[in-house]
């Protein structure tokens, strides 16, 4: 139990339902979902929408998601990718003849097909209760009327500002400045879009104006985007990859998502007896930040589009990860990961809902980047995202750019068995944080007994190719011995992550936790 003598946030208890995102509105507007007949992927679909007004410098209607589903009644996971492809007419090679050795970060080169609204009439088709017009009908509503702007999404406001190109700076800036504290962030081309969508469905947006608007604005702008390449954006149901840790499955989205970091991460933690050290003391840092370097240096060799991704199981493989836990000094640090060539961010959204007949839903969705490729459509404002930058352009690389393929993902969505089923959705936004606070957050659980609010609170650290960061919430002592086991120890320069969990408690009651790190809640009825 926390202390409440000092500032914190208690779990949130219900017996109906729980959604747990990191905006008040987007949470509350899946609760009003659940109570009018939805289920929780109804309820996702229209809080996940809704972020996309709500933080706009975070996701949008021409970004990806990742979607892991536990069905009603059951007690298996299904995975629903959503991600786009590039445009079949690139290719890495005509990038490397310019001279180029990535991806231009905010060029037209690093935009892909949008996979996010296949994923949501998918989602909804084949697993939803309500028709796409009741469940987009809130996010139709703020679009038009307005959402005034929140503290953090304030902060990130004022920092992707800069990014913003052309069009986008008429949308995403009132008299080129970026919108502060409490000002209202309207988008009625984004209410025309959706509501394209809710009469429609997937062809309201891929096909039709929307879809001429989005290949009109590409071409413009120098893409080699086409309706055919809008045509061949489908999202596919999936079978997700799973890990243990101290008697809990973990189940995560197969690649390109990165979740199989996760898993390694994990898997080489169990080779020490993290239970037996301080939670926020030197050692267990010491310890994660090794095995972070080691299984995201296998992420970078390895992870890619599906059908590129070709060593999978040896990743996987609890060989892999003995072979890997036998190269950490408990008292030395080994020189840091080699940095990607391809980009790696922050900046997503996550939502996570349990409805009364117990489906769960574990939903992230983003355009990478903040603000994306700082590009939007002409008609309609819709932000491009940038997700195409996280290709290679090494040759040969699995994850080398190649039209018509998927790059390598950051968001990864979770679920936890804890040992009588799939009991707890849960995600932590951060871009490439994320493998490695899926790992903290599962061994704060495992580890060290914490429920569930707590677990999310706890400070983190996170190894990066610029030094080990450390949240505040860590002491100097610990700070300084890290420093002498070799770290760079460096502060981040935002809170790291973002967390939102869902449990299904062995009684019955539902659980809900969101991070403060956030401007969001968690809200049951």
């Amino acid at each position: 139990m926390r202390n409440f003598e000092i500032p914190g946030r208690s779990a949130v208890y219900a017996d109906n339902g729980i959604c747990a995102t990191s905006h008040p509105l987007a949470a509350k507007v899946a609760l009003d979902i659940l109570q009018q007949g939805g289920n929780a992927a109804d309820a996702a679909i229209a809080g996940a929408v809704l972020l996309g007004i709500c933080e706009p410098q975070m996701t949008g209607l021409a970004g990806d998601c990742f979607v892991l589903v536990k069905p009603a009644g059951q007690d298996q996971v299904l995975a629903l990718n959503g991600s786009g492809r590039a445009p079949a007419a690139l290719n890495a090679q005509t990038l490397r003849d310019q001279g180029l050795t990535s991806i231009p970060l905010r060029g037209i080169e690093s935009v892909t097909m949008p996979g996010a609204v296949d994923a949501f009439c998918r989602l909804s088709a084949d697993h939803g209760r309500l028709d796409m017009a009741q469940t987009l009908a809130p996010a139709i509503h703020y679009a038009e009327t307005g959402v005034p702007v929140a503290p953090r999404v304030a902060r990130d406001w004022a920092e992707d500002a800069p990014a913003l190109q052309g069009r986008a700076r008429d949308l995403y800036l009132v008299n080129e400045k970026p919108l502060t504290i409490g000002q209202r962030f309207r988008a009625p081309g984004q209410a025309e879009v959706l509501r394209a969508i809710a009469a429609k469905g997937r062809d309201g947006f891929y096909k039709g104006p929307v879809a001429d608007d989005l290949i009109h604005s590409l071409r413009t702008l120098g893409g080699l985007h086409t309706q055919d390449d809008l045509d061949a954006t489908k999202a596919d149901w999936n079978a997700p990859i799973q890990g243990v840790y101290k008697g809990a499955n973990l189940w995560e989205h197969a690649p390109n998502g990165q979740g199989a970091t996760a898993i390694l991460l994990l898997n080489i933690l169990s080779h020490f007896d993290l239970s037996a050290l301080d939670p926020f003391g030197p050692e267990r840092a010491h310890i994660e930040a090794e095995a972070t370097k080691l299984a995201y240096d296998a992420r970078n060799r390895l992870l890619a589009d599906p059908d590129h991704t070709t060593r999978l199981a040896h990743m996987l493989a609890p060989e892999t990860a003995a072979k890997l836990a036998a190269l950490i000094d408990p008292n030395r640090a080994m020189p840091d990961v080699t940095p990607l060539t391809e980009a790696i961010h922050k900046d997503t959204v996550y939502i996570t809902v349990v409805d009364r007949d117990r489906m769960a839903v574990s939903l992230i969705y983003s355009v990478f980047w903040g603000f994306g490729a700082g590009l939007a459509s002409e008609k309609y404002g819709l932000l491009f995202q940038n997700r195409g930058a996280g290709f290679s352009l090494t040759p040969g690389h699995p994850n080398e750019l190649a039209g018509g393929k998927r790059p390598m993902h950051t968001i990864i969505p979770a679920m936890l068995d804890e040992g009588a089923g799939v009991n707890m959705p849960f995600g932590v936004m951060g871009g490439g944080y994320q493998p490695c606070g899926h790992a903290r957050f599962v061994s704060n659980l495992r580890d060290y007994g914490m429920d569930l609010q707590s677990a999310i609170d706890a400070p983190r650290s996170f190894a990066t190719p610029e030094g080990l960061k450390l949240e505040s919430g860590y002491s100097d002592a610990t700070k300084q011995a890290l420093a002498d086991r070799g770290h760079q120890v460096i502060p981040p320069e935002d809170p790291l992550g973002g967390a939102q969990a869902i449990r299904i408690r062995a009684d019955g009651v539902l659980e809900g936790a969101s991070d403060p790190r956030k401007d969001g809640i968690a809200l049951g009825y």
